[in-house]
């Protein structure tokens, strides 16, 4: 049993002054397997604490069904953690926003369209309450006040953003302490008077995130809360990337220069990120600043350690730093971990999506209205919703209304229109001959809820309705595609087969700026989305890096692990698959391709494949 609390401006831990030097890993962005060589090479930077989200998706993905094993095993990471030598800070917010989907956010609680997010709305209470019951009560043995590791936890987060119920704000602290949590608790907002005031909590500690300006962000919190340990709960050491943008980085200059404030204010502080990890399937989020923006799967975030476990610059110098000014000797680092290049794999079977919809669905729903994913009882994937129109829809304008987020239009399987949330409407007039009716099939992805700001309600899929002019289209089949499982698929040959084998030139490079359009994609009538199968082997099993170049759009599986968008927009080019995701023996690549495969050396016959490369392109 020890003690962890506060005592005038410095934090205590068994009657000892301690300064927490903090580093932030996700459990759910790092498979279990890399966890503890993760945390020594944490350790070996000098930190003696590491902080963790808690994402409420990851753990409740369906209404009352809770998972706590595998990557979502939270007690086993922080008994892990314990078991090296590290304190550990929880964060078990409802929200955490963290560039994950839907700021961990389960997507079922948009099943309910009117329930109000992040505030005392007694529908949102007590869904958190059912979450609550479950989870706080798995950490109680792991506080520190009975013998674990887990020495302070959090109040929501970064409530002052978003809102300033203090209503709901002790009602999640009450609870907390309701169901036995007797260690520290804080809050944390970003520097400014709005945010810590609509933020911070009666007697409990107040924190700040920031990247820059080290002694003016102290200045603010200080001037917020008189007394009390200065701590950072996030430094942002680096910055996530998001499609159709640059990848982030940060000098090391920058980094060292914030750091040496915060030590010669004697502070505390929580590197965001130390080590970043990957967003692994579905689960990146999305912000909306001037318009949406999806993150991409790598959340590498230019951390002082690698997506792929590597030390930095940064890393060799914040070492140097925290030896030098605090006179510390980490300890070793771990040997690095085998990086391997697998060279070409052909992708050599086919499946298409439209002929095989329902192996991987079921039967689609009967509908009047095109409905949104959630009111489908779907969380992430993608959505296809079929109707027939008649000759009096023939030179009609197709309006699909509040797309979530990006469309692809078929008229009797020949692709007509993509439409983009991020963009305005394109023209999409429609040719139907006198007498005769059309199929239209529109795939709608949901490339990821937004996570931060007042604009979360993110329902997925067609969310208003889809018409012709003014008239809005009745009568539809929605087939919802989650993708959890392609168990369903009947693979075909593609040798042989030249209507299949035979791939288009490379498209010509994309456009650059915010605009992607139908045209730049090199679109014809005959793309339709499927999925390509390929199998390789592996004998000593190594991270490694999967390249999709040639590739437009769509999702890949290793070992049917579900592993990572790409996007031929950018700015990230390879995938990273961890070791342990490997097998000795045959492993199966599956890419869902929504377009078409353009062979990187322009041969019309050759079979579509990826590229298994030892090294990241992040862009």
């Amino acid at each position: 049993m020890s003690t962890f609390g506060t005592h005038g401006n410095q934090f205590i831990y068994n009657d000892e002054p301690i300064t927490l030097l903090s580093g932030a890993i996700h459990y759910f962005r790092v498979v279990p397997e890399y966890w503890e060589d993760r945390l020594r090479k944490l350790m070996a930077v000098g930190f003696n604490t590491v902080e963790t989200y808690v994402a409420w998706n990851v753990h409740e993905p369906k209404e009352g069904t809770f998972v706590f094993d595998d990557i979502a095993d939270l007690e086993a990471f922080v008994r892990l953690a314990g078991k090296l030598g590290l304190h550990v800070i929880v964060r078990p917010s409802p929200y955490i926003c963290a560039e994950w989907e839907f700021g961990g956010l389960p997507a079922w609680l948009l099943e309910n369209g009117d329930i109000r997010l992040r505030c005392a709305d007694p529908a949102f209470l007590e869904k958190v309450d059912a979450y609550f019951d479950e989870l706080l009560p798995r950490l109680v043995p792991l506080l520190c006040t009975n013998g674990g590791p887990i020495i302070a936890m959090q109040i929501e987060n970064e409530y002052g953003s978003y809102g300033a119920d203090a209503t709901y704000l002790n009602y999640l602290k009450d609870g907390m302490i309701r169901r036995g949590i007797d260690v520290l608790l804080f809050t944390s907002d970003g520097p400014e008077v709005a945010m810590l005031r609509g933020g911070s909590v009666e007697g409990i500690l107040a924190t700040v995130n920031f990247g820059s300006r080290t002694r003016e962000a102290f200045e603010i919190l200080r001037n917020h809360q008189p007394e009390g340990p200065l701590m950072v709960m996030e430094f942002w050491d680096g910055w996530f990337d998001r499609w159709l943008g640059p990848h982030h980085t940060r000098p090391t200059a920058e980094i060292v220069t914030e750091l040496e404030q915060m030590l010669e204010l004697q502070a505390s502080f929580n590197f965001y990120m130390f080590h970043g990890g990957t967003n692994f399937g579905f689960m990146n989020g999305a912000n909306h600043v001037n318009h949406y923006e999806p993150t991409v799967n790598s959340y590498d975030y230019d951390a002082i350690l690698s997506e792929d476990g590597q030390p930095t610059q940064t890393f060799f110098a914040v070492r140097q730093l925290l030896t030098e000014r605090l006179g510390l000797t980490p300890p070793e680092l771990p040997a690095p971990l085998p990086q391997k290049a697998y060279g070409r794999v052909e992708l050599t079977q086919y499946a298409g999506l439209f002929e095989q919809a329902e192996q991987l669905s079921g039967k689609p729903i009967a509908s009047i209205y095109p409905e949104p994913m959630e009111k489908v009882g779907q969380a992430y994937g993608f959505i296809l919703y079929t109707t027939t129109i008649g000759d009096e829809h023939n030179g009609g304008k197709l309006i699909l209304q509040e797309v979530r987020d990006r469309a692809l239009i078929f008229a009797d399987g020949k692709q007509i229109g993509l439409v983009n949330r991020w963009e305005d409407h394109p023209e999409l007039i429609l040719n139907v001959p006198t007498g005769s009716k059309v199929r239209l099939d529109i795939l709608v992805e949901n490339m990821g809820r937004i996570n931060y700001g007042p604009l979360m309600r993110d329902r997925k899929g067609i969310t208003e309705g889809i018409r012709v002019g003014n008239q809005f289209l009745h009568g539809w089949e929605i087939t919802p595609l989650p993708l959890e499982s392609l168990e369903g698929l009947n693979f075909a040959s593609l040798k042989g087969h030249s209507d299949q084998s035979k791939t288009s030139k490379l498209h010509s490079k994309p456009r650059t700026g915010e605009s992607y359009s139908q045209e730049a994609w090199g679109e014809s009538e005959e793309s339709q989305p499927g999925f390509y199968r390929g199998v390789f082997d592996v004998q000593d099993a190594a991270d490694t890096f999967i390249r999709t170049e040639g590739w437009g759009k769509g999702v890949i599986w290793i070992n049917g692990f579900l592993l990572s968008r790409y996007w031929q927009a950018g700015p990230t080019k390879t995938a990273y698959i961890p070791a342990p995701l490997l097998r000795q023996g045959e492993n199966e690549i599956v890419v869902f391709e929504l377009h078409r495969f353009g062979s990187v050396d322009g041969d019309l016959n050759v079979l579509p494949f990826v590229e298994l490369t030892d090294k990241p392109d992040l862009g």
